[in-house]
């Protein structure tokens, strides 16, 4: 689908959403540009959100009601993620001209957010880089450290991140803290009812835990081995599951064909994708968070939950909760499932922001000398 309006008076602003965790980051920014006089918003959207395999995830892009939307398929069934970086720019590359945005907003770590970085950047057109000056680990380091090294704008979440990009080189001036934009929603008074969400996802459970595990693309030829542990140990666990399927990164097939074995039993409700909020009402009422998720280290500790992570997919993550680490061994795994019931946290003050992220990228955006920096990268020596 396209549809493409025109106002000469507004900024164009393209964001870029290749996943239902990076659309769920931005889509608060997006929102509140929509309302604005001065700005005109654009999405771009590609990578799992078009294939059915992970839940055909555009559909929730287009429910927002947004308009200027515009679809490109950078995935084919056998698709590394060089392959997809470089068909994403090739696609994204094709749109820019014709869309001609003034910013290219991009979030994260993923390959469809350096795509943007390396298309904006070579076009000459200004691009924000949401979220950059974290640590990753794995594959996605390399990514999210190399995406904010090809952007002109940053919005970080915390002092911390800053000060990393400060280190990189990168222009004090040209970074804006606003916080997680996620935390915009998480606490909005619009999430949905716990009622209406097990309706909608009939969930019959009254107690649950979210269970969430990624591949880990600089160990996957571990991945067989670490996805038929953790499913070994919630098969011997008791607790009821809602289980999200993991990203399309190199090994999320060996995961999915590891959850088979999860898929004629009661105590497991597995979904390629959920909606944003009902996720967040789930996770706000679980037991706990088991997995590797990023959700565990960012969204859970907000709203109080215990939270085993295992391996090393979070390492060197921001960490303020009380978070159980395991290793990848079933028993590892089960000992921790053992003690969660008596594992009792409180919400956690989190550095990333209060919920106003929309309003502090808003404000950043309508400074005029967001607008004048260089396009010609500098580099601040320390």
């Amino acid at each position: 689908m396209q549809h493409d309006s025109c106002n000469k008076m507004s900024k164009k602003i393209l964001f870029l959403t290749g996943t239902r965790a990076d659309f769920g980051k931005m889509k608060s920014l997006i929102q509140t540009l929509v309302v604005h006089p001065e700005f005109e918003p654009f999405i771009f959207v590609t990578g799992m959100h078009l294939q059915k395999e992970y839940g055909y995830t555009v559909l929730e892009v287009e429910r927002c009601g947004f308009l200027n939307l515009h679809t490109f398929e950078n995935h084919t069934h056998e698709t590394t993620m060089d392959l997809t970086l470089a068909k994403t720019i090739e696609g994204l590359s094709a749109y820019v001209k014709s869309c001609k945005p003034d910013m290219i907003v991009i979030h994260g770590d993923r390959v469809e957010a350096l795509a943007g970085a390396i298309v904006g950047s070579l076009n000459n057109i200004l691009v924000a880089h949401v979220e950059g000056g974290e640590v990753s680990g794995t594959i996605d380091e390399l990514l999210r450290h190399s995406t904010s090294k090809m952007s002109h704008v940053h919005f970080v979440a915390n002092q911390q991140a800053k000060k990393r990009l400060i280190q990189m080189g990168e222009l004090e001036d040209a970074i804006f803290i606003i916080g997680s934009p996620d935390v915009d929603i998480m606490f909005s008074d619009t999430l949905p009812e716990l009622t209406t969400v097990k309706e909608y996802y009939e969930i019959a459970y009254d107690a649950y835990a979210v269970a969430m595990f990624h591949p880990v693309t600089t160990e996957a030829t571990f991945m067989q081995d670490y996805a038929a542990n953790f499913v070994e140990a919630l098969l011997t666990d008791h607790h009821n599951y809602v289980v999200v399927y993991p990203n399309n990164d190199l090994g999320s097939q060996t995961i999915l064909k590891s959850y088979e074995k999860l898929s004629n039993n009661s105590r497991f409700r597995i979904f390629p994708s959920l909606r944003f909020e009902y996720f967040l009402t789930l996770l706000k009422n679980a037991q706990f968070v088991i997995g590797n998720s990023s959700a565990g280290i960012r969204e859970a500790p907000y709203y109080g939950l215990p939270i085993i992570n295992i391996g090393t997919r979070q390492q060197n993550r921001a960490l303020h909760a009380d978070i159980i680490n395991v290793d990848y061994s079933t028993a590892s795994i089960t000992a921790a499932l053992r003690n969660i019931a008596i594992h009792k946290t409180q919400p956690t003050e989190s550095d990333f922001g209060k919920g106003n992220s929309a309003e502090l990228f808003l404000k950043s955006l309508l400074q005029p000398a967001i607008w004048q920096l260089n396009h010609q990268k500098q580099f601040r020596d320390i």
